[in-house]
């Protein structure tokens, strides 16, 4: 390696430069001294020497008398830390030795490089071989990454006081093309001087001793204060770690370093060949040189060895300070460490720095992280190679180092900490791994090194038991925050398993990890790979343990806490039992209420291999006593719905033998003894079943026995009782069996007489009789039976204490005899139920009844003479009978009753010979039945007036004269003698007498007395005689007759009944007068009673008085001759109803008005005459018309009216109606609308109003459309700004409302409009709206034009001009940019492609999302260019830091195919769901790779052969083709031309008897040329030696002179015998071998392909599941609660019901109509517009938005552009017209900063209390796009306009804010504005209504529920997608599945087994080990020679295998 020095040869730059031995002399020192003033001062030093007593000045003249400087010229002197040398440091700083340099100035900047010289003490071999010494590779891991870790250790404490980002870089520079391997590390530290370079160089010089002499970066080191996990950066400790981890991995180190503080960099080299150099030459070994220099110069790097260092010096411009560490020299196998294991170690540096990575908590994946004083670290590696994408990777972004794992895989954690003696403090954390489901969650470690022994575990080895952490310890050890690899702490005392069972199950122990961090106070060794005495000081009895919780420590029993912690962990966090068969969720009343519920119920569980299901006979462990019984339900605690996992629950068991124990226990399932057998528990059930009682013995030792269904008098016995209880076996027992059972219960027998009746049974005898002991149960006789009916005796045992019947659900034994109990013989009678009325004269019948002496009924069986006896009336009967009904019957009673209601009698009835003989029955006697009718008055001749009623009193009598009544008792009475006559009734049947009246008796026209006949009778009795009366009847006295007369003067005229009288109309009839006449035609005087009986229908208010004088009230006739009036005179009173009506006809009055009639139409079309005619006639007052024209009259008619033309107007006299006809009325064309017209005649006139509507469809125009002589700007593609309405119109440009009129669209065939051009019809107002079109035409100016058909008349419409501009973000192509210049190689990595996707405007689209661009690649077969389904797809990469434009897509690192072929790349980018734009295909060539080994074209069969004279038997090859091959066996080496060497060698090293080719050679040679080596035939010598039936090894080697590497050789075994016989059974057998060993690898790749199919599907379900749920748990987030998958199909129907009911809510939202700004946007033309500034924001609230739309109304039409160029292209467009804003003309500096509080307040305080709610006016805007952008642009218009409520609460403001500070514009909700010169007032200031700004207003947003519902509908369809894909992957499972389980594949298997095992048997008669090496070799490549590098275990390589495979699955 060069020197870090420069200086000519000889001159004084060499080591050996000056006098330097003995230190400098006695008496003088020598300095040396770089002038560097100018460019082109001299390159080397001057040595000065000075005496040791000079001074400043002395030291000053000697400078310039060496350098020959004028004393007077100005520079300075300084150290080459740039420390000035004063008069006043001159002592301290200038010692002997020391280099300075001469500038202009102490900041000048060093314009060459220079050289300082230094010294450092150890013994060279102490730097170059320490690493190899203390990096000793211990616990099998590779030390390699804990020396890199020195390195960033050293970093780390020189970033420690960054106040940024700490920036640490490890690069591997591995690309041959920059030079020789060599790994740089570089930091942005605070970089060290040139002192502080040399100091680092010394050995052993740690930061505690860097004192004195040495200046350290570390000066007067101070400890760090604590902090959380002691992450004070303070690990850079021994001055040992970097130089032995300097030279372990390398033999130089170049230290380049630059303070902050400098503007110089200092280099030193330390270098192995340097040291050995010096020793060799006898030079000062421990003596160097730093170079000093500018940044970035690089002109000393000479050596191509170190190109890259240039790259390297050339960073350093950017960087203030740093330190780089680049060591060359590296050892071959660390590069071959780097580069193959480069994810295992970067993760283990990831794990060593975890928590200065990511902070004191760790690596929290689903913890949001911001940049802070503990994870503000960035260690990149990055790794380049040639060829090859460099590999970059962050430690802050691998995930799967094992902190972040025990992090992330943890559910909960304990934190504590520990005091140990002194002050060290340890913390420590322990987290919980539960068992979930069906796996343990502790994390694997790769690494841990019981692991790495499983390597050689057979790969179907499957361990179905296994503790989670297994041998590995609890407890990693970081000190001062970083790991200490070595060291671990296996347990403490008080987290141990406990001997014991605990708390928490013993597995729990074994599913927590730890961690603890020390501080400083525990020695470390200095590799920092091991802790001295940590494990010791921590289990010392005075340590001190604390549990940390809330961030607070708190003394308890550790040991307790942990138990508690961990029995918690694993009841909430470990799911082991599963619960199947869900019943439903219910509560349980019987427990505490916090616990009460919800409990869900089980019908089965699965429980350690077991399932337990309802109806189990089960038995308990741990319960007191033990229950045996059978399973219920199971119990979980939670809200649960279908199958759970989880630790644990309840089980409800019902004790068994039910018989004994009628209970239901509940005990946790963990107490169900799972070793017991189901017939164990069955059997002891059936034991205990037969010890129960089972049935009774009965006796009656003292007679009168009770027989069964016995009929017994009432009154008999029953005898006593005797009995026992026997259980099955016949035994008597007189309490319960067992005392097992919580104690037995004695047994009582109850006897119990029971009375059946209809109302139920009733017990009528209950005794309970207890045993004797030594007599048994026992009853006494029983005499008190004496009521009648069935009789039950029953006997039943009973409990004791409860005296319960039955015992655990089963009734105890019983007896029960049924009898029953008849009647005696009558003794006493009673009467039976007898059926009244009973009436006088009329028979009735008496009942009895007769009863026993107990009451009970009997008959009567004896012949009987009753007597019957009742005071005042004569009784008799007609006979009694006997039998069960005995009846007195014809019972008669006569005589005086005192009314109809009857009166009471006691009647006494005697029946001698019984006890009780007689019986008083009281009865009520009516009158009987009716005899004859009475009436009154008794004459028989009666007088009444015709027109009135007559009275008649009438009784009904019995035959004893009582009056009687009964139903139908009606008396009628009829009168004869005139028609007409009415008929009286009456009726009697309540009373038996009443008064019979009725209507009056009228007769018509009677003039005198006439005589009547009456007959009274009663129909409904024929027996009653009828009574006859005569009457006489005389003439009536009342109102008969009445007149009306009209008086005229002394006349008066009759006014007949229907009379009609003619009157004028309106007038007024008087003097109307009337009479009224008796039945004898006289005339009756009128009273007041007469005339309140008057009424007429023309007036409800009559005059008394005047009717009392027989006037009428006057008559009012009506105003119109077609109205008649009927008039009505009325009398009625109670005999008569009498009237008398006429008709009054009006006549038309005198002529008064005119009156004008419109007939027709009122609507008169422009240019048009009226259609109808006006007919006018003449009316007097009331408007009824009177004959006043004539034909003469028509002169006098006159008619005006405004615009009425009158050139064609014509009046007509109509004679048969008497009218005047006008027609032809026209109007002069105008605006449209009513029109009046006056008509005159005489002095009369009259009105007529019309309307004038539009003239006939002439023209179309458009509405709402601009200006059309400009062309329309519009984006092809794109919809026009406004809909296109056209009105049809007349030809003076009125709209013309002509519905049905075909509208249509003229245009050129190149212009397509969408929606396609089709015909459109007006509506009623004459208008079509032809839609929004979306314009498709070429660029430029096109023109279209609408037309209309009316009548079949075309109508010409308005010519519409459109410039049509490209789409600026329309796709139309790929762009696609490679290297076409580069070869692909098979399996290495193609060039990096990058895809634009490019526009309409041939520009860049920016803002799309890279996942819509993907790459596609097959292989080219015949069948055509298009991609096929299964082309190999791949997705773009990040984008990087030094990437070009936004808009630019990478692929990168893509692999090329591992087969030479040609390929074709295509590019697509998904425009959206249908659309796909594909690039334009790539075709490349992939050529094969380099080449690896040798192999045959076809390969041979295992030779076997003798050494016999025939050539057959010892040929070993024929036709052997050889081709060198690439490692993915493609064909190349193709232009290598050189020799193929062919050995025999034996399978030991040792052998000697090798056999020989023919002509007794060891080896042969064979030419190698294009690419293939042709060998006929190699055959054996004769008599060749070897050992019979042994193994041999042909090696085919190639040696290619123009190959630079050495090729894996071919290896061919062969079979060597002596004898010719056994080789040819050996050679048949080596046939048969080779077959089986083909057929055995075909099926083995089968059933590797299929497993690995297998696992690869497993992988994606478990993806899609993952996916599935989280997916479900946010949407849960978003208040959208989606069940668990039970069903895909019904899963997929309930969302997509639910997506169409979200985008339904989405659509009526958006429909609702908001504030939207109507101004026309300028369509962008470019990505470089952004539109108008009405259009750029939205404001939510009216009045914010009123105001501010009002405060900008000049700019609000503004368009807003992001360049001047697109500016100035818009004013040309629209010739200047069109106001515009660039914005990179916008001066930034002075726009408001958007965080600034507003000005009332000052310092986060108020400074006074604002009222009116006051906020910036920018603050209320909300940018739909252009954030950034429309800051500015609103920033820039509003400033710091502040809005309040009203004008007084701005006032307010202002007058307080003007105190402290300006006061910007104040604009008010209400519409005032207060300019920032404090003016307001008047219109200028006045916002006017919101209407009035002509939509110039900024629009509302869309509603948040909206965006709400936007998110959700986005998950829905996320989740519906991810819903599909995991039916779709367990579908495909579950093929896969049932295919392995296919018969095919079972017999496949069987035949892979049968053929295996054929092989080895046919291996073992050859001789040859199954296993060869040679063989393994032919199947796999060679793996790199790697020294020290453990390989990784197997389970890690069959992962990343896994991985692959999954990943191209995948694409």
């Amino acid at each position: 390696m060069a020197a870090a020095g420069g200086g000519g040869p000889g001159g004084p730059g060499g080591p050996s430069a000056g006098p330097r031995e003995g230190g400098g002399g006695d008496d003088h020192k020598t300095l040396y001294l770089f002038d560097r003033r100018e460019k082109e001062s001299e390159l080397g030093e001057r040595a000065l020497q000075i005496a040791d007593s000079a001074d400043y000045s002395e030291f000053r003249a000697c400078v310039c008398q060496t350098l020959g400087i004028s004393s007077e010229e100005k520079f300075v002197i300084t150290t080459t830390s740039r420390k000035e040398i004063t008069c006043d440091n001159f002592d301290e700083t200038v010692n002997d030795g020391v280099t300075l340099y001469l500038l202009q100035s102490v900041d000048q900047l060093l314009l060459t490089a220079t050289k300082e010289r230094i010294d450092f003490l150890p013994h060279y071999d102490t730097l170059v071989k320490s690493g190899m010494y203390e990096y000793y590779a211990s616990e099998g891991q590779n030390p390699l990454p804990f020396a890199l870790a020195e390195l960033i250790d050293n970093s780390l404490s020189a970033t420690s006081r960054n106040t940024g980002i700490r920036r640490i870089q490890i690069k591997l520079l591995f690309d041959e093309a920059q030079g020789k391997p060599a790994v740089a590390v570089v930091d942005n530290g605070r970089g060290m001087t040139s002192k502080q370079l040399n100091n680092w160089a010394v050995y052993r010089l740690s930061k505690f001793t860097r004192q004195g002499d040495f200046e350290s970066d570390h000066s007067g080191y101070v400890r760090p204060v604590p902090v959380p996990r002691s992450l004070n950066s303070d690990i850079s400790y021994f001055g040992v770690g970097g130089k032995q981890a300097v030279f372990f991995v390398g033999q130089s180190a170049r230290m380049i370093s630059k303070p902050a503080d400098s503007q110089d960099v200092h280099e030193l080299v330390l270098s192995k060949e340097d040291f050995e150099k010096k020793e060799k030459n006898k030079e000062a070994i421990y003596s160097g040189y730093i170079r000093n220099r500018k940044p970035s110069d690089s002109v000393h790097i000479t050596n191509d060895d170190e190109r890259f260092l240039h790259h390297l010096i050339l960073e350093e411009k950017e960087k203030d300070s740093f330190t780089a560490v680049v060591i060359t020299g590296v050892q071959q196998g660390h590069i071959q460490y780097l580069k193959n294991y480069f994810h295992l170690w970067t993760q283990q540096l990831a794990h060593i720095y975890h928590y200065y990575i990511h902070g004191p908590k760790g690596n929290e994946i689903h913890t949001s992280k911001e940049v802070g004083p503990f994870n503000n670290i960035d260690i990149e590696i990055s790794m380049f190679e040639k060829g090859k994408t460099p590999k970059i990777v962050n430690l802050r972004e691998i995930q799967d180092d094992m902190q972040t794992l025990y992090i992330n895989t943890a559910a909960d954690s304990f934190e504590f900490k520990a005091h140990v003696e002194g002050d060290g403090v340890v913390e420590g954390i322990i987290r919980y791994h539960p068992f979930l489901y069906d796996r343990e969650t502790y994390p694997d470690d790769p690494c841990f090194p019981s692991k790495l022994k499983d390597e050689d575990d057979d790969d179907d080895c499957f361990i179905l038991e296994k503790a989670a952490r297994g041998k590995r310890p609890i407890f990693e050890c970081f000190w001062n925050g970083r790991l200490i690899p070595y060291t671990s702490v296996e347990d403490f005392d008080w987290c141990t398993p406990p001997k014991k069972r605990g708390l928490a199950p013993i597995e729990c122990y074994n599913r927590i990890s730890g961690a603890l961090f020390t501080n400083d106070k525990f020695q470390v060794s200095t590799n920092k790979l091991t802790f001295m005495d940590l494990e010791l000081k921590l289990k010392d009895k005075n340590t001190l343990f604390t549990r940390i919780l809330n961030g607070q420590e708190q003394r308890m029993k550790i040991d307790r806490e942990f138990a508690l912690w961990l029995k918690d962990c694993h009841e909430k966090y470990d799911k082991q039992i599963k619960f199947t068969l869900f019943k439903g969720i219910i509560t349980r009343p019987d427990l505490p209420s916090k616990k009460q519920g919800p409990w869900a119920t089980y019908s089965a569980i699965e429980w350690d291999g077991k399932i337990y299901k309802a109806g189990q006979l089960v038995k308990t462990i741990k319960t007191l006593p033990l229950f045996y019984g059978s399973i219920v339900k199971f119990f979980l605690y939670g809200d649960h719905d279908g199958e759970v996992y989880a630790t644990g629950g309840e089980v409800q068991i019902a004790m068994e033998p039910q018989a004994l124990f009628d209970e239901i226990k509940t005990v946790p399932i963990a107490k169900l003894d799972r070793t017991v057998a189901e017939k164990v528990v069955k059997k002891y059930v059936e034991d205990e079943m037969a010890r129960l009682p089972d049935r009774l013995s009965v006796t009656w030792p003292e007679g009168d026995e009770l027989l069964p269904n016995e009929i017994r008098p009432a009154g008999t016995p029953i005898g006593a009782l005797r009995i026992e209880i026997l259980n099955k076996k016949g035994e008597a027992m007189q309490k319960l069996p067992g005392t097992s059972h919580g104690g037995s219960k004695k047994l009582l027998v109850e006897l119990k007489v029971i009375l059946h009746s209809s109302s139920g049974n009733k017990e009528i005898i209950s005794h309970i009789s207890q045993h004797g002991g030594k007599w048994p149960y026992w009853f006494k006789k029983m005499e008190n039976i004496q009521k009648l009916g069935n009789y039950t005796l029953k006997l039943q045992v009973v409990l004791n204490e409860s005296n319960a019947d039955t015992y655990a659900g089963r009734p105890l034994p019983s007896k029960t005899i049924k009898f029953s109990v008849k009647e005696g013989k009558p003794e006493k009678f009673s009467f039976g139920l007898l059926d009244p009325p009973f009436r006088v004269g009329v028979p009735f019948n008496i009942p009895l009844q007769f009863q026993d002496e107990f009451g009970h009924t009997s008959q009567l069986i004896t012949d009987i003479q009753p007597v019957l006896e009742a005071s005042g009336l004569s009784l008799h009967y007609e006979e009694i009978t006997k039998g069960t009904n005995c009846v007195i019957r014809g019972v008669t009673a006569k005589g005086p009753v005192t009314s109809c209601q009857g009166k009471n009698f006691n009647l006494k009835v005697t029946l001698p010979g019984f006890k009780e003989d007689s019986e008083i029955l009281k009865i009520r006697l009516l009158p009987g039945p009716p005899y004859r009718l009475k009436v009154k008055p008794d004459s028989e001749i009666l007088v009444i007036e015709n027109g009135t009623a007559f009275p008649f009193q009438v009784e009904v009598l019995d035959e004893s004269d009582n009056i009687t009544a009964q139903p139908k008792l009606i008396v009628h009475c009829k009168f004869s003698g005139a028609p007409n006559l009415p008929v009286y009734v009456v009726d009697c049947s309540s009373s038996g007498t009443s008064i019979l009246t009725g209507p009056a008796i009228q007769v018509q026209n009677i003039k005198k007395d006439q005589t009547l006949k009456a007959r009274l009778e009663i129909p409904s009795c024929k027996d009653v005689g009828a009574v006859e009366k005569t009457i006489k009847l005389l003439p009536s006295s009342h109102v008969a007759r009445l007149q009306i007369f009209s008086v005229e003067g002394q006349k008066a005229i009759q006014i007949k009944h229907q009379d009609e009288v003619n009157w004028i109309a309106g007038d007024i009839m008087h003097n109307l007068i009337f009479q009224m006449y008796d039945e004898g035609d006289r005339e009756i005087d009128i009273t007041s009673t007469l005339a309140e009986k008057i009424k007429v229908n023309w007036t409800p208010e009559i005059n008394k008085e005047h009717l009392l004088q027989g006037l009428l009230p006057d008559v009012q006739v009506p105003t119109s001759v077609k109205d008649m009036r009927y008039c009505q005179v009325s009398f009625q009173d109670d005999h008569v109803s009498l009237e008398s009506a006429f008709t009054v006809r009006p006549l038309p009055d005198e002529p008064k008005h005119l009156k004008c009639e419109l007939k027709g139409g009122k609507t008169v079309q422009m240019g048009q005459e009226l259609q109808g005619e006006i007919v006018i006639i003449v009316t007097d007052q009331y408007g009824n018309q009177i004959q006043a024209f004539s034909p003469s009259s028509l002169s006098a008619l006159g008619v005006a009216g405004v615009g009425l033309d009158s050139s064609n107007l014509k009046t007509a006299f109509q004679e048969n109606t008497q009218s005047i006809s006008v027609k032809g009325i026209r109007f002069i064309p105008g605006p449209p609308g009513n029109k009046d017209l006056c008509f005159t005649w005489r002095e009369f006139s009259d009105f007529i109003r019309v309307q004038l509507i539009s003239g006939p469809p002439a023209k179309l125009l458009l509405i709402d459309w601009p200006e059309l002589k400009e062309s329309i700007p519009v984006i092809n593609g794109k919809e026009l700004q406004n809909p296109l309405i056209v009105q049809l119109c007349d030809q003076w440009d009125n709209p013309a409302p002509v519905p049905q009129v075909k509208i249509s669209l003229m245009k050129a065939s190149n212009l397509k409009l969408t929606p396609s051009n089709q015909q459109h019809k007006t509506d009623d107002k004459g208008r079509a709206n032809l839609g929004v079109f979306s314009v498709f035409a070429p660029r430029g100016e096109h023109i279209m034009q609408v037309k209309g058909i009316y009548n079949k008349n075309t109508i010409e419409g308005p010519t519409i001009k459109l410039m049509i501009l490209p789409d600026p973000e329309k796709p139309i192509r790929l762009n696609v940019k490679y290297d076409k210049d580069a070869s692909f190689l098979a399996g290495s990595l193609f060039t990096d492609f990058m895809i634009s996707v490019i526009s309409e405007d041939e520009s860049i689209i920016k803002n799309i999302n890279s996942a819509r661009i993907s790459m596609k690649m097959w292989k080219l077969s015949g069948s055509g260019n298009r991609p096929p389904a299964n082309a190999e797809t791949f997705s773009c990469n990040k984008i990087k830091d030094n990437d070009k434009e936004d808009g630019c897509f990478y692929f990168r690192d893509k692999v090329i195919p591992n087969q030479v072929g040609t390929y074709c790349i295509q590019f697509s980018f998904m425009m959206d769901k249908a659309n796909i734009l594909n690039s334009e295909q790539i075709i490349v060539d992939v050529l094969p790779n380099q080449p690896v080994k040798l192999v045959p074209k076809i390969q041979p069969a295992t030779p076997a052969v003798s050494n016999v004279r025939s050539i057959a038997s010892r040929t070993l090859v024929k036709d052997l083709h050889l081709n060198i091959t690439d490692e993915y066996s493609n064909h190349t080496g193709i232009d290598l031309v050189g020799t193929i060497i062919a050995t025999i060698k034996g399978s030991n090293e040792e052998d000697t008897d090798i056999p020989l080719f023919i002509g007794k050679v060891r080896t042969l040679e064979f030419p190698f040329m294009n690419g293939s080596a042709d060998i006929t035939s190699l055959v054996l010598a004769e008599n060749s030696p070897g050992k019979d039936s042994t193994e041999y090894f042909i090696i085919f080697e190639p040696r290619l002179p123009a190959l630079s590497r050495t090729l894996e050789p071919y290896i061919l075994p062969f079979m060597f015998y002596n004898d010719v016989k056994k080789q040819q059974q050996m050679a048949a057998l080596t046939k048969e071998k080779d077959r089986l060993s083909k057929s055995i690898i075909v099926y083995r790749s089968l059933f590797d392909a299929s497993k690995q199919l297998l696992d690869e599907m497993k992988c994606q379900r478990e993806e899609a599941e993952l996916k599935e749920a989280q997916l479900r748990n946010e949407l849960k987030t978003h208040n959208i609660d989606i069940p668990a998958i039970q069903q895909v199909q019904f899963q997929i129907t309930h969302i997509e019901a639910l997506l169409k009911r979200k985008r339904s809510e989405q659509e009526e939202l958006k429909k609702k109509p908001r504030r939207s700004c109507t101004l026309p946007n300028y369509t962008k033309g470019s990505v470089d517009v952004l539109g108008k500034i009405a259009h750029l924001a939205q404001i939510e609230d009216d009045r914010a938005a009123m105001v501010i739309s009002w405060h900008l109304a000049s700019d609000m039409d503004c368009v807003v552009t992001l360049t001047t160029d697109a500016a100035r292209r818009i004013y040309d467009e629209t010739q200047g017209r069109q106001q515009v804003l660039p914005l990179d003309s916008i001066y930034k500096k002075t726009l408001p900063d958007w965080k600034r509080p507003l000005p009332h307040l000052r310092n986060g305080k108020l400074f006074f209390k604002p009222i009116g709610d006051p906020v910036f006016a920018r603050d209320l805007l909300t940018f739909p796009d252009n954030t950034e952008h429309c800051e500015t642009v609103f920033g820039m218009l509003l400033g710091d306009t502040i809005i309040l409520d009203n004008l007084d609460a701005a006032n307010h403001y202002r007058k307080e804010v003007v105190k402290i500070t300006h006061c910007p514009t104040l604009l008010t909700r209400d519409g005032d504005r207060i300019r920032s010169n404090g003016k307001f007032g008047g219109l200028q200031n006045k916002a006017p209504p919101m209407d009035k700004l002509r939509g110039m207003v900024f629009g509302a947003p869309i509603p948040k529920q909206c965006l709400i519902l936007g998110e959700q509908i986005d998950l829905l369809q996320q989740y519906h997608s991810a819903v599909r894909r995991l039916g779709s992957v367990n579908e495909d499972l579950n093929g896969q599945l049932e295919y392995l389980h296919t018969p095919d594949m079972k017999k496949k298997k069987q035949e892979l087994d049968e053929q295996e095992k054929n092989l080895k048997l046919i291996e073992q008669k050859l001789g040859m080990t199954p296993t060869r090496k040679c063989n393994d070799s032919l199947r796999h490549p060679p793996k790199p020679d790697v020294t020290d590098c453990p390989t990784p275990a197997k389970r890690m390589r069959r992962e990343a295998t896994r991985q692959r495979i999954i990943t191209k699955t995948d694409v």
